[in-house]
């Protein structure tokens, strides 16, 4: 029988195909990849490694291999679909090569490289970037950074030059002044993404007690603060020199090229980088555990949380693939092990399985976030974990598993090709860690050759009866909910005594142009909107987008329902509905229809706004129909069990008093709720509250599901590589699907936050503050005066090189990212600046956006300033219609707002058009601080005092809004 992973693979080949040593042919269709891929003139300081066409593959990208003669490695991918490139510089190096005592060391490097080199000024970088319409970031892992950008392809030669000066002319731009505030930006993205966040320390602590001292992956990426402290600007150097030469680099260019060209850009501005010290690969240490390693932590948490981790092998590893599968059977959703003995009976919200793997090593986990309406501690919980584990000896591997695990894999592979940032960042990984681009292939072949038998195996040699590391996350107050007392300590770590670095020696390129000027964009390219169409389907509204890059089809089918329809006393009914159609249908268990989607490399899910509910699935296209089937039975035929309501409802009811502990999701709910008014359903988390969500019966939900969804008032989105008449075709089982016309629920704005005032939420001990400062606005309109607003609001918030972020947190240091902007529904908005602060400047940081703020609305944007907003939104048009979820966007843009695509062109004239008298005007109207509201989220004990020199009255809520005696 061939199973649904083999018929993936053999209907797959030709479309998914998208360009290893092995030469290409001579006669050849001139539309093949092969064709696309001819014999160019290489220059002569390069060295074709291999050409690989992707032909006669299942799941391939095509590219070209070259290496320069300094070390550079040059990949190239050649894809016309859009005018766009990625463009993508990964040097391998990432925290796993920093000295004992200096962690967090290559993650900082990351944002100093954003900082200037010698013809590049302080914030030109992303200034450029942004004005030439490209999007940029960067990223630190155990083992490699990485630098990327898209951008529209007239743009490649300016991301090249800029991104080999600071290869080639970084070390002389370094200043003090820059070292100081980007440190301060690195602490406080670790108080935003580690200190202040629920759970936030789960990977520093679980790292340290896996791994012994010094072993490279003991320390998490983003360091530890004292060591940032020690840092100077020599380390930073020293660092430089040693790991970012040329050859420990990968550049990998996708998109819109001509290959040729490319190579001489790179020759050009690459080529007279001197080659850096030699690197190795790193060693590989393999990690055993003499015993359970027992630890636990009290956190500012709702849900205890339980994670055992075992070591396992490294990435590549013989053994990964099997212990992947493993994974997937033991905890990978509703088809799982860990979900029909935990999250079925109720006893966890979320209990998962996971393999993690990097160049070094990898650990199989199991997490479990505990219910503690039903679980006493975790004690309760680790038992049944191992049970789990025993329960998969005695049950062995079934066909179904192999068949839904290997299908989800390449699945997964295909859709990660929908963009090319996903090609190139494909290429990148493949190349760094295994010296081929080319990985994807012998990815599927040695996932396709798993045997049940290799299963077991890997659970015999790496699982069964193994050490592990067990750690215990519970609430602050309470620890006796640990699953045992520890049996392992944190050490107190062993810092070498600072001695002097490696003299590494630096030389300047030597260049035969003026590296100074800044290359000129080449011509503009030709960008079309993408080809939508509008029809129906048994009388809904279908709007479509034909996306032939990739073999598959997302739909979205949405009704016009939601928060907005809940009755106060109701809250969160919509968002219960939708969950519950992912329960049982009439016909499938869950697990059954998880099985089923799973096998054909499919997903179904349902959702809940304030104005759409929404029902989505993502399918490969040879799927389409028996996924359609599967999802048209669960929205058609839901079972409605009181079990799984009960289930679904007591997880929510744990979801919302975890939220309660994320001070950056509670500041926004409870600014909202000032905003709108606390009389509005619309103004509250989709979640609702917990006494309203205690009040919900399956009863109100039948009666929610039944009035509200409906055909009447539901709309159909699609994207997808197959034909109108064809989709038309597929979605034919939703003919079955009736019900009434529902009255809807209007939709008004009545403030309940008084203009001027400082509502403040006690978080003791917080070590960020999150501030929210904003004011009821203007609904959306995609070419009225809320597009016009955005347009002004640009240089002031809406760009990272806004006043506001490069105030806070490029000049003070205040802060990991600041920003204002106008945010619009159907009919109603708000404008709302905001940022998570350090604790320590929560009223300077609030003076600061003041500040910005006012001179803004008194003055508006410079000519300068709207002439970057001009050019960075026009220009950034060709990155607007590459994915399916950006052309789904545009489609739901169309049905909301009954426009159709000439909106785009709309949208380009008023851009062409706008003035700074224009946009003084708006600034004058929109951003009035007398009209503002403020919300604060910090550590009362140490900022109220100073925050009440700010001259406004404070008045003093809970989470929900009501205030505090």
């Amino acid at each position: 029988m061939t199973t649904p992973f083999a018929r993936l693979l053999l209907l797959g080949t030709a479309a998914i195909a998208v360009a290893a040593c092995q030469t290409t042919v001579d006669s050849m269709d001139s539309t093949s990849p092969a064709a696309m891929m001819a014999d160019i003139k290489v220059p002569a300081r390069f060295t074709l490694v291999e050409r690989y066409t992707g032909e006669n593959e299942d799941v391939a990208i095509p590219y070209e291999k070259y290496v320069l003669d300094n070390g550079l490695t040059v990949v190239l991918h050649e894809d016309k679909s859009d005018p766009i490139v990625h463009v993508d510089v990964t040097y391998h190096v990432g925290s796993g090569r920093e000295e004992v005592g200096k962690s967090g060391f290559a993650h900082f490097f990351e944002h100093m490289m954003f900082q200037g080199s010698e013809n590049v000024a302080d914030e030109q970088h992303f200034k450029l970037i942004t004005e030439s319409g490209g999007t940029l970031n960067g990223s630190t892992n155990s083992d490699r950074t990485n630098y990327y950008q898209t951008v529209p392809s007239n743009q490649l030669e300016r991301m090249l030059w800029l991104e080999a000066d600071r290869m080639g002319y970084f070390l002389d731009a370094v200043t003090q002044k820059k070292f100081e505030v980007q440190r301060d930006t690195v602490k406080n993205e670790r108080g935003q993404r580690v200190d202040n966040r629920p759970y936030g320390l789960l990977w520093e602590r679980m790292g340290e007690a896996m791994y012994p001292e010094g072993h490279p992956y003991s320390w998490s990426t983003i360091g530890y603060l004292e060591d940032l402290d020690r840092a100077d600007l020599d380390d930073l150097k020293r660092f430089f020199l040693r790991w970012y030469g040329p050859n420990n680099a990968t550049l990998t260019i996708g998109g819109d090229i001509d290959r040729a060209e490319t190579l001489r850009m790179i020759e050009k501005y690459f080529g007279p980088v001197p080659r850096g010290p030699e690197v190795k690969k790193p060693e590989k240490l393999p990690v055993t555990l003499d015993a359970d390693r027992y630890v636990s932590l009290e956190d500012n948490v709702q849900l205890p949380l339980l994670r055992m981790a075992w070591p396992t092998v490294y990435a590549t590893h013989p053994d990964e693939a099997a212990l992947d599968v493993l994974m997937d059977i033991v905890g990978g959703g509703p088809s799982s092990l860990l979900y029909k003995n935990l999250e079925k009976p109720g006893l966890a919200t979320s209990a998962n399985a996971g393999h993690g793997c990097a160049e070094l090593h990898c650990s199989f986990s199991m997490t479990v976030l505990a219910n503690p309406a039903k679980v006493k501690s975790l004690a309760d919980i680790e038992p049944l974990v191992r049970a789990t584990l025993a329960e998969f000896e005695t049950r062995g591997v079934t066909e179904d598993d192999l068949a839904r695990t290997k299908a989800g894999i390449v699945s997964g592979m295909i859709y990660g090709l929908e963009s090319v940032s996903g090609k190139v960042s494909s290429l990148a990984a493949y190349e760094t860690y295994r010296d081929t681009p080319n990985g994807i292939s012998s990815d599927i072949e040695r996932y396709r050759n798993v045997t049940a038998a290799d299963v077991q195996r890997v659970y015999d040699t790496y699982i069964k009866d193994k050490p592990a590391v067990i750690m215990s996350i519970v609430p602050e107050g309470k620890p006796e909910m640990i699953a045992r007392a520890d049996t392992w300590q944190r050490y107190e770590r062993t810092i070498p005594p600072q001695v002097a670095g490696e003299t590494l020696a630096w030389a300047a390129p030597v260049d035969d142009f003026d590296r100074s000027a800044v290359p000129a964009p080449g011509e503009a390219p030709s960008i079309k909107a993408p080809k939508v169409y509008t029809s129906s389907v048994a009388g809904i509204p279908l709007y479509g987008a034909v996306n032939s890059e990739t073999p598959t089809t997302t739909i979205q089918i949405r009704v016009n329902a939601g928060q907005k329809d809940e009755s106060l006393d109701k809250l969160g009914v919509a968002s219960m509905t939708m969950q519950m159609l992912a329960e049982a249908s009439e016909m499938m268990s869950v697990e059954d229809r998880a099985n089923a989607l799973d096998k054909l490399g499919s997903s179904f899910r349902g959702g809940a706004g304030d104005t759409y509910a929404t029902m989505t699935i993502r399918s490969l296209s040879e799927n389409v129909d028996e996924t359609i089937a599967i999802a048209m039975d669960a929205m058609l035929n839901p079972k409605f069990d009181q079990v799984d309501f009960d289930r679904m409802k007591a997880n929510q009811l744990q979801g919302i008093e975890a939220g309660k502990k994320d001070p950056a999701s509670t500041a926004t709910d409870l600014f909202n709720k000032m905003i709108y008014g606390t009389d509005k359903a619309y103004a509250y988390p989709s979640s609702g509250l917990a006494e309203t969500v205690e009040s919900v019966t399956l009863d109100d939900v039948r009666a929610f599901y039944e009035t509200y969804v409906t055909p009447s008032i539901a709309s159909i989105l699609v994207v997808s590589d197959m034909s109108e008449a064809k989709i038309k075709k597929a979605l034919s089982p939703i003919r079955e699907w009736d019900g009434g016309q529902p009255t809807l629920a209007s939709i008004s704005v009545s403030p309940s936050g008084v203009p001027g005032t400082l509502y403040f939420v006690d978080k003791p001990g917080a070590a960020q503050s999150e501030i929210r400062i904003g004011k009821p606005s203007l609904a959306y309109n995609p070419t009225g005066e809320f597009y016009r607003a955005t347009l002004m609001n640009y240089s002031l918030g809406g760009a990272f090189n806004s006043r506001i972020n490069l105030n806070l947190r490029e000049d003070k240091g205040y802060t990991y990212g600041a920003r204002g902007s106008f945010i619009g529904q159907e009919d109603r908005g708000q404008y709302r600046a905001s940022a998570g602060v350090r604790s320590d400047v929560t009223t300077e940081s609030v003076q600061e956006f003041f500040k910005e703020i006012k001179t803004f609305h008194e003055s508006g944007p410079t000519a300068d300033e709207i002439a970057f907003t001009k050019a960075a939104i026009g220009q950034s048009e060709a990155r607007r219609y590459e994915t399916p979820s950006q052309k789904l966007n545009i489609l739901a843009r169309m049905a909301t707002y009954n426009v159709g695509t000439e909106h785009i062109a709309e949208q380009k004239a008023i851009l062409e058009a706008f003035t700074e008298g224009e946009a003084d005007a708006l600034a004058a109207k929109h951003l009035d601080l007398d009209e503002m509201i403020v919300v604060i989220i910090g550590d009362k004990a140490t900022q109220m005092a100073k925050l009440q020199t700010l001259g406004l009255p404070i008045i003093e809520v809970d989470a929900d809004g009501n205030p505090v005696e």
